[in-house]
């Protein structure tokens, strides 16, 4: 398998057993499995973010970030807010805390149980590579003409 096959098959894995797991967790919530990132950002945001700062945050789309927040509403998870919908603040309610709570602890557990045979300096240089590479490519993957690749680089 080449590096590109080995590295594609594993993120792709990941991704997709933690959106089983995160899946089962927001189901009895009545929620897509994809909200509970929104859940977690937005408890880590004590202050609140608006929907803007979570679609960066997340790397998701607004519409979807739209309709998973204009859904929270309903189900009293984050406060309300004015007419501006995409430049207030959005924060999380006590009930919204609780189930981000519960998100976060079940993610806790599944990473470190995911985790096993790893020691502390593994863990820190997967994260610190992941980072760089998600940095790399996304600097990549800029249309601006500042952000092209150097002469020789594809």
């Amino acid at each position: 398998m080449s590096r590109f096959e080995q590295f594609t098959v594993s993120v792709f894995t990941i991704t997709h057993y933690w959106n089983r797991i995160a899946t089962e967790e927001m189901r009895e919530h009545g929620l897509k499995g994809t909200y509970a990132l929104y859940l977690l950002t937005l408890s880590a945001a004590e202050e609140g973010i608006t929907a803007s700062q979570l679609c960066e945050m997340t790397q998701r789309d607004k519409a979807d970030v739209s309709r998973a927040i204009s859904l929270f509403q309903k189900k009293g998870f984050v406060e309300a807010y004015g007419e501006n919908r995409y430049r207030a603040p959005i924060k999380l309610t006590p009930e919204g805390k609780k189930i981000a709570a519960k998100i976060r602890e079940k993610a806790d557990n599944a990473l470190k149980a995911a985790g096993e045979g790893l020691s502390e300096e593994m863990r820190r240089n997967m994260y610190r590579a992941l980072e760089i590479i998600s940095g790399n490519l996304k600097e990549m993957s800029d249309p601006r003409p500042e952000h092209a690749p150097a002469p020789g680089r594809k």
